[in-house]
């Protein structure tokens, strides 16, 4: 007999489990839909909610029997209601009409809005004491702070959607807060992790957007490429598990098998380990604190043959040692970071910029931030908003002669 007791799963697959899925549309969202649909006598949908892709959304609504839809995109709200005409499904449209979406009475919240746009739906989730499996970085590094303080002032389950974060929780089950040394978020290296800093400077976007594991949107892509999307999970890390900067380690993991792994006072190194698709710790989230069989490819370590691991260059990828800058430096600093880098990004896409001047305007951004002494602690969604909202316009402003300054 195990020394290990296991869960009685079926229990838990008895009782029907209601769902809400923020940003149904996007690739997280696709992941999370793909779970229900393979499972439908265990779960319910609540509520969906898209930014503009009303096509897609009112497809979801119809083979779900959503309860409640909402998108972003209030010029859109006509065609959802035709598009809904005949159904039982309510419909909404706007900003308070996805925050709606957050606050309906759904046991299991997936918020994978993305952008600033998704903290307040997520916070509404929150407030009402729901299991939040997060998908959305900027709740965590725009917001981590209160966010987590509501959380736990609400009774709310806070489950991290993000394989990385993923890992880091199911590996920190091995032992006790006092017992832990560091945890080691893993990352790809992306598609320029050989280059020489000068050819990723010159980066194209057909380039930038050839991950050599991961198939995600756009924007993601195009962080992995610069690691600015490590940095981001290294502020998500220290606000979700109450960690120090110097309590997370980032290791380059060409392979993309280990997610992550937990150090403890022992020297046991617990890691998880899985093929590289997002259903598997959206699968954890979603049945916990069961299990549920997930569609990922089986693990098979003898034709993978070998697992290596680097350490990350930071004249490469220099948006990484930037997170660890702004995660010292606190008061607001992480928001910085993140709306500054979504400016970048998108002149990056538009063509405006070259790929290398995606951490100088990030850099800039921050410098400029903190020369102007408007650190404060942020108490509130409004607050942060308030400082992503300053940050991308400062962003845009320093953007011309960041794109004029050579390498």
């Amino acid at each position: 007999m195990s020394a290990v007791p296991l869960r009685n799963n079926k229990a838990a697959a008895s009782a029907v489990r209601s769902v809400t899925v923020l940003g149904a549309t996007g690739s997280i969202g696709d992941s999370t839909m793909d779970l229900l649909r393979a499972s439908p006598e265990r779960y319910r949908v609540e509520a969906l909610t898209a930014n503009g892709n009303v096509e897609a959304l009112a497809k979801l609504a119809k083979e779900f029997s959503a309860r409640f839809v909402a998108i972003a995109d209030t010029s859109k709200f006509a065609e959802l209601k035709a598009a809904l005409a005949g159904t039982s499904t309510e419909c909404g449209a706007g900003e308070s009409a996805v925050i709606e979406a957050g606050a309906r009475p759904a046991d299991w919240v997936m918020a994978a809005v993305s952008g600033a746009a998704g903290l307040k739906p997520a916070l509404a989730a929150v407030d009402r004491g729901a299991h939040v499996a997060l998908a959305n970085k900027e709740c965590l590094v725009c917001a981590g702070d209160f966010f987590m303080q509501r959380a736990a002032k609400a009774g709310a389950c806070i489950l991290p959607a993000d394989s990385e974060h993923n890992a880091l929780f199911q590996a920190l089950g091995s032992g006790n807060r006092d017992e832990l040394v560091r945890v080691i978020i893993t990352a790809s290296g992306g598609p320029f992790r050989t280059w020489k800093p000068v050819d990723i400077e010159q980066a194209t976007l057909a380039q930038a957007l050839k991950h050599p594991n991961w198939s995600m949107g756009q924007k993601i892509t195009i962080d992995s490429a610069s690691m600015m999307n490590k940095g981001l999970e290294v502020i998500e890390a220290s606000y979700l598990f109450a960690l120090s900067p110097d309590e997370i380690d980032v290791l380059v993991h060409p392979q993309s098998i280990i997610h992550g792994m937990v150090e403890f006072s022992d020297r046991s190194v617990v890691a998880q380990l899985g093929s590289p698709d997002m259903r598997t710790p959206i699968a954890h989230c979603l049945g916990w604190p069961d299990r549920i069989k997930g569609p990922a490819a089986k693990l098979d370590l003898a034709k993978i043959g070998q697992l290596t691991f680097e350490a990350p260059d930071f004249e490469r990828f220099p948006g990484l040692r930037l997170a660890y800058d702004s995660l010292r430096t606190g008061k607001g600093a992480t928001t910085v970071y993140n709306a500054a880098n979504e400016i970048a990004v998108a002149a990056f896409i538009a063509g405006k910029i070259r790929f290398g001047a995606i951490a100088r305007l990030v850099e800039a951004t921050l410098e400029d931030w903190i020369r102007g002494g408007n650190q404060t602690p942020l108490t509130s969604a409004d607050d942060a908003i308030s400082v992503d909202h300053v940050a991308r316009n400062r962003a845009a402003a320093l953007l011309p002669q960041i794109a004029l300054k050579a390498s």
